[in-house]
């Protein structure tokens, strides 16, 4: 079923690509003015605060996953980019969970034990290759590169692709403008396709060459006596691919970013005590991530937040404006990697839709920087680097498509 796109641009309204990739004042306005808003013209309630966000978040009996309606434009409206009847992410309890088990056969405690060591060789290998260059565009050569090749590689298809299959996540997951959407649709169609057409002879191969590799996982999950088709197994991956590569790269460019113009002491301190990342990555999740939202319908008539809202209606709920909320996170809009509690972030969603991927997110995030660090005691910012001109919109917000940085060995 295709769902209506709600414009996000038409709640924001911001101004620049520069003004959405550092959305804290918005986010300030809205947590102390509007916590809880109605946008007239996408007719969507818009909540702001940490508890509130929580709430639409985990309470499925009056916010529901199911939707006519939505902000989520990832994926195409042709054959090839539609979600399997099976699997259906965007369900309710009981039936979520089904679908759940059957993704998560990919992402078990011991696939991510077997998968650390590729993934240091992968980030390893992307650094040699960097030779003895001066100037990197660290977007391009690294924070791109490397959760590309891991998620292809764990998929277990050819990661010489790669080049490919970003291509076809950049689309998949562009967002549709007010203007020129059926452009970006005719894009995402084509992109759904491809990948299809890709990948489906990869998976029938594989039934007969079973490996440890996440489309081996899944042809063997099996819950209830299900099983699932070649054809869901493509589009499935579809979505594993998409957030796999989108959001490792958003974490990592934003990293580096953070390392040089929001507080360039950060990567000395981290440099000279490596047990300070995992909390600085968390920090980054919280304070760098700048526009992780998700959508909800509500399921019945209630007043739970303090305002009336009636069935059918859409609520979104912004999880990094909730990062942001002082009532939970001592001085929010500051970046502190020290900060004790910065676990609490909601980037990941909560509740029974927290995000699967998370886990692997998080460990590639920690490889990628540790190696990086290994081969770079110091990094500092390229003078010229303009960052308006170096943004592009994603499913995730502004993404950065280049940041030069110059590099010491």
């Amino acid at each position: 079923m295709n769902h209506e796109i709600i414009s996000l641009e038409e709640i924001t309204q911001f101004h620049s690509p520069t003004e959405e990739f550092n959305p804290y004042e918005w986010y300030k306005h809205k947590l102390q003015h509007e916590p809880i808003v109605y946008n007239q013209a996408t007719q969507t309630w818009n909540v702001f605060r940490y508890d509130d966000v929580k709430r639409v978040l985990k309470d499925h009996e009056y916010f529901s996953s199911v939707r006519t309606r939505t902000m989520i434009s990832v994926g195409a409206d042709n054959d090839e980019g539609q979600k399997m009847s099976k699997i259906n992410l965007q369900s309710d309890p009981p039936e979520h969970q089904k679908s759940r088990a059957l993704i998560s056969a990919a992402f078990t405690p011991r696939s991510l034990k077997l998968w650390e060591p590729r993934i240091q060789e992968i980030a390893d290998q992307l650094l040699q290759e960097m030779g003895d260059a001066h100037v990197i565009d660290i977007v391009q050569s690294y924070a791109s590169a490397l959760p590309t090749i891991v998620i292809a590689d764990l998929l277990g298809v050819p990661s010489e692709d790669r080049l490919l299959f970003k291509e076809w996540v950049n689309h998949l997951f562009l967002p549709l403008p007010k203007n020129h959407s059926e452009d970006v649709q005719e894009l995402k169609r084509q992109a759904a396709k491809e990948y299809y057409n890709y990948l489906y002879p990869h998976i029938v191969q594989k039934r007969a060459n079973l490996a440890d590799d996440i489309i081996s996982d899944l042809i063997q999950a099996e819950v209830d006596g299900d099983r699932l088709s070649d054809d869901e197994i493509v589009r499935t991956t579809m979505f594993i691919l998409g957030a796999g590569i989108e959001t490792t790269t958003h974490l990592l460019a934003n990293t580096f970013y953070s390392f040089l113009y929001d507080n360039n002491q950060i990567y000395g301190e981290i440099q000279a005590n490596r047990e300070l990342l995992p909390n600085a990555i968390e920090e980054m999740l919280r304070y760098r991530f700048n526009i992780a939202k998700m959508d909800r319908t509500v399921k019945q008539d209630n007043h739970i937040l303090g305002v009336e809202m009636k069935q059918g209606d859409l609520v979104v709920a912004w999880m990094s404006a909730a990062n942001m909320d002082e009532e939970v996170f001592e001085d929010p809009f500051t970046l502190n990697i020290h900060r004790a509690n910065n676990k609490k972030h909601l980037t990941f969603g909560n509740g029974a839709h927290f995000c699967l991927g998370a886990p692997l997110a998080r460990l590639e995030a920690n490889i990628a920087i540790s190696r990086f660090m290994d081969f770079f005691p110091r990094i500092e910012p390229v003078p010229e680097f303009k960052l308006e001109d170096n943004l592009s919109p994603s499913a995730a917000g502004q993404m950065l498509t280049q940041l030069p940085i110059r590099v010491h060995r």
